[in-house]
């Protein structure tokens, strides 16, 4: 049964405007005070998720972003920080992006943060998507496989690294330790320094496509997948979830249906369905705008891409709308009431899953995001608690 209730924040500023008809994406830029401003953006939004009994606050690294969207480039530091101005909430690293890091650097700053936070920090690794980031660290993201290939063995030599106290590694981009002579002996091996203490390490993946030699290396090293997050049409993909089961049958794990994973939605509550679609849909449409451009909705078209970048195109041409999300699962919008069903409908078809994280779309104001919290907390989260307690009885 659902159990564990988490939100993202990627560090967007508050937007002046929102929306189709709003600024274009590529023309957003801000001064520094203003995107400096996330951080005090990201304390207020941990502070009142850790008083309400939130579980989880995921947060996402970015670089570059000028526009004002995902502006925390070190989520390691921010879980740092957070852990020490809150007394229970875990900070989760959704995603650090391996391909952009040495991995033995990354390795590192986790497990300080793992022994700075007594634990609250939880590790997740990502490929990235942003062809300005990634290629500007020096590493491939528009060649795919490259990036795969980089980033899988980078995944191998974290956990070797974590695992093992002594290690080496030989591949194709790492050979650690390099060959060379340390204090009159010949480097054979490596000690991190420190090693996480809590092992073995919980860490989480983003499912985007769902191939088959994705879920089998994340089965292999025991990482866990979040599915959906606003941007996977549907929500919580049906199909992802059996091949998932799959990949662990191959390995000898029986898994129920949804367990090791966490689904993600966007969500706004509101006294109805109707005026939920209506308040989030300019907050949808700026998401959209964002997350279109860099073709993690497969479904849109070039022309429906083009459309996105200039208000005039968009007033005339299709464009994916709220009223879609919402039938599709992915977007829940209305009553409390409303949220519960449909939470309580995924709870019953996925009965080992036991976490979701439900988060407002990209773009939505501080303001705004304290009270949809505040609401989801006191107005959904309690119908699972109770359900919860009664069970343990």
């Amino acid at each position: 049964m659902i159990n564990k209730f988490a939100t993202v924040y990627a560090g967007h500023i508050d937007f002046p405007d929102h929306g189709q008809n709003a600024t274009p994406a590529n023309e957003r830029r801000f001064t520094n005070d203003q995107l400096a401003g996330v951080y005090d953006k990201l304390e207020t939004i941990a502070k009142t998720m850790d008083r309400f009994g939130f579980d989880t606050l995921w947060l996402a690294e970015h670089h570059f972003q000028h526009e004002g969207y995902e502006c925390l480039p070190n989520i390691l530091m921010c879980a740092v920080h957070l852990a020490h101005v809150t007394k229970q909430l875990k900070i989760g690293c959704g995603f650090n992006i391996t391909p952009m890091w040495h991995p033995l650097r990354l390795a590192e700053d986790y497990a300080t943060a793992d022994l700075l936070t007594k634990g609250r920090t939880v590790f997740g690794v990502g490929r990235g998507y942003h062809s300005r980031e990634v290629e500007t660290f020096g590493a491939p993201i528009i060649d795919q496989n490259a990036n795969r290939e980089l980033f899988e063995e980078q995944v191998e030599i974290l956990f070797k690294s974590f695992n093992s106290e002594s290690f080496s590694h030989q591949g194709k981009h790492y050979t650690l330790p390099p060959e060379v002579p340390y204090r009159g002996y010949q480097l054979k091996e490596l000690t991190l320094v420190p090693r996480p203490p809590r092992l073995p390490v919980e860490c989480w993946q983003p499912i985007q496509g769902g191939s088959e030699r994705a879920l089998d290396f994340m089965a292999k090293h025991g990482i866990q997948g979040l599915v959906g997050g606003g941007s996977a049409e549907g929500g919580a993909m049906h199909s992802v979830v059996l091949k998932w089961q799959e990949a662990h049958a191959k390995i000898g794990k029986h898994l129920e249906l949804g367990e090791r994973m966490c689904f993600g939605f966007h969500f706004y509550i509101a006294d109805s369905r109707e005026q939920g679609i209506r308040e989030a849909a300019k907050y949808y449409e700026e998401n959209m705008k964002m997350f279109g451009e860099l073709r993690l909705v497969r479904a849109l078209t070039d022309e429906q891409i083009a459309a996105m970048r200039d208000p005039k195109l968009a007033a005339t041409t299709k464009l994916p709308r709220i009223e879609d999300a919402v039938k599709a699962g992915g977007f829940l919008a209305g009553t409390p009431a409303d949220i519960i069903e449909q939470l309580k409908a995924v709870e019953k078809r996925y009965p080992g899953l036991n976490r979701v994280s439900c988060g407002m779309a990209l773009g939505t104001p501080l303001a705004v995001a304290l009270e949809q919290l505040d609401r989801f907390a006191n107005e959904v989260m309690p119908a699972f608690r109770t359900v919860r307690a009664a069970a343990a009885e």
